[in-house]
């Protein structure tokens, strides 16, 4: 049905079809938070809210888009190298970077309609942008992406280079190879990645507060990352990634009392991933490594938030709860809990409630499983 809307919003805005309309979509992180920039390991899966970008060859000068969700319709050339600062910039990074592998583009009218939540934590800029490099590709009839081997880095260029957020690839990834019913264990240090099988219900809670990362602490937490590598190397020049330093390493090398958290959590947290992956093939308990990686982010990296942690404390209070944590980069967005079905069917009932009491607002509350990444959804025949 999203698919219809794509299409008619496209329609009315530009007064014909669109050639193509693509889908991308949002990602949960099960475990492996603030590594990928780090060269560490995530464990990501797709979830079942998407972005639809419709598109056709555009008849002027200049790119048009419109969303749903935003006024007004915004224009740009391709070819212009300055970002405007506003949300079409994930749509123009990510089609300057398509049109920088080969693919001849040109300008194009877009239109985006999509139900991953802005802000929360899920990847919404990602599936935008991961969207709308597919959506380029198709619409230029390349064959550029035949394998779709270059759409993950592409679109992460476009926020790295483009948007300015330098961040690792995971939630491009993520978005663009994702399967149905498994999680996706990346190698962020060399781009490998396997599919882990990966079934169980997710409670994802939304807790309202939004944040952008071009203005959040997240420059500041890559740039320290950044420094405590540069001081373990001082030490041992071998090491490549932060996330490749011991625990050893990060507590001997001369740095920063600040920067040597930072170390130490990415340095646990991708440990973790692995004990993650060995738990979901073995049938163990989650609980402990996720409680285990909520505390190593609210403490040693410094990105949770009271609502957060309040989340989190309650879920765990809760019989049948296996564990819960932040997901994503954190400074507000979501929660992930994971139990029994019948335990996460009494939180959903119990946790708006009681978080609109403690928090003066309510929030937004979904149960999940793992889905499929980008998708061709409509081609002009």
């Amino acid at each position: 049905m999203t698919v219809e809307r794509a299409a008619s919003l496209f329609s009315a805005t530009f007064g014909r079809p669109p050639r193509v309309i693509t889908s991308a979509p949002g990602r949960v992180n099960l475990i492996g938070e603030h590594t990928d920039y780090s060269g560490g390991e995530v464990l990501p899966f797709a979830i079942g809210w998407r972005t639809w970008v419709a598109m056709a060859p555009a008849n002027g000068a200049t790119s048009r888009v419109v969303s749903a969700t935003q006024q007004g319709t915004r224009t740009f050339d391709i070819a212009s190298a300055t970002p405007s600062g506003s949300w079409c910039d994930y749509v123009h990074g990510a089609l300057r970077e398509i049109v920088a592998l080969g693919a001849d583009t040109g300008n194009v009218d877009v239109a985006v309609l999509g139900d991953v939540p802005a802000g929360a934590g899920l990847s919404s800029s990602a599936a935008l942008e991961v969207a709308t490099a597919l959506a380029g590709i198709i619409c230029a009839r390349g064959s550029l992406l035949a394998s779709w081997d270059h759409l993950a880095a592409a679109a992460h260029r476009a926020e790295t280079e483009f948007v300015g957020v330098a961040c690792g690839l995971m939630d491009q990834t993520a978005s663009a190879y994702a399967t149905e019913g498994h999680a996706l264990r990346l190698w962020c240090d060399s781009g490998r990645r396997e599919h882990v099988p990966f079934d169980r219900d997710v409670l994802v809670i939304d807790t309202c507060k939004p944040r952008d990362l071009r203005d959040s602490a997240f420059n500041d937490r890559f740039a320290s990352c950044q420094r405590a590598l540069a001081a373990i190397r001082r030490m041992d020049p071998s090491i490549q990634h932060l996330a490749h330093a011991s625990m050893e390493m990060a507590d001997a090398a001369v740095m920063d009392a600040v920067d040597r958290r930072r170390a130490r959590h990415v340095i646990s947290e991708t440990a973790r991933v692995g004990a993650m992956v060995e738990a979901l093939e073995s049938g163990r308990p989650l609980g402990d490594l996720l409680f285990a990686s909520h505390q190593s982010l609210r403490d040693d990296f410094e990105c949770s938030t009271p609502e957060l942690d309040w989340v989190v404390d309650l879920a765990m209070s809760r019989r049948g709860v296996d564990g819960a944590r932040l997901t994503g980069a954190g400074w507000g967005g979501c929660a992930i809990v994971v139990g029994t079905p019948e335990a996460l069917a009494a939180l959903v009932d119990e946790i708006g409630p009681a978080f609109e009491t403690a928090w003066g607002r309510t929030p937004r509350v979904w149960l999940t499983r793992a889905e499929d990444g980008a998708d061709v959804d409509y081609v002009e025949t």
